[in-house]
């Protein structure tokens, strides 16, 4: 899979365009995977998509994509950001490039929700773009990688 990324989503993003509309705005999960993968065809690069609400799932996902030699990975941990030390140990062990990312601004919410614990681990966090950010990350991680736009 050595032109793949992994686009993994922790708890309650499948609830998107429902849940809080206010803060996280009316699109669905279904719609950041279509953007997802269109931000890495412009690269000419493969999108393996997920959601979990289980921390163990992207714990395992993470390990899955260094083994099978995936591009990089870029992660919404969501309710796991402030609170799962197992994510950040998971991050630290591979030796992949991690993007965070979050739809809204974090660090202009409630106090509990400015700490991440991914963060440590991660080369580059970006949030406050809504689902934008899911491709300005791929964007980046596409250029920490080395991978070319295709025309």
């Amino acid at each position: 899979m050595a032109d793949t990324i992994y686009v993994l989503n922790g708890p309650n993003l499948n609830l998107l365009g429902t849940r809080q509309p206010e803060t996280y705005g009316h699109t669905t999960l279904a719609d950041v995977e279509q953007l997802c993968r269109e931000a890495g065809k412009r690269f000419a690069l493969a999108v393996e998509f997920r959601q979990s609400n289980h921390e163990g799932a992207i714990v395992d996902w993470i390990q899955e994509a260094a083994r099978d030699k995936a591009l990089g990975i870029v992660i919404n941990p969501a309710g796991y950001t402030t609170t799962s030390v197992a994510i950040l140990d998971a991050i630290l062990a591979v030796k992949i490039p991690v993007i965070e990312v979050h739809i809204s601004n974090i660090h202009a919410r409630e106090s509990f929700r400015q700490h991440s614990y991914v963060s440590r681990a991660a080369r580059a966090v970006i949030c406050g773009f809504g689902i934008e950010g899911y491709a300005l990350a791929i964007v980046g991680l596409a250029a920490m990688v080395g991978a070319t736009a295709k025309s």
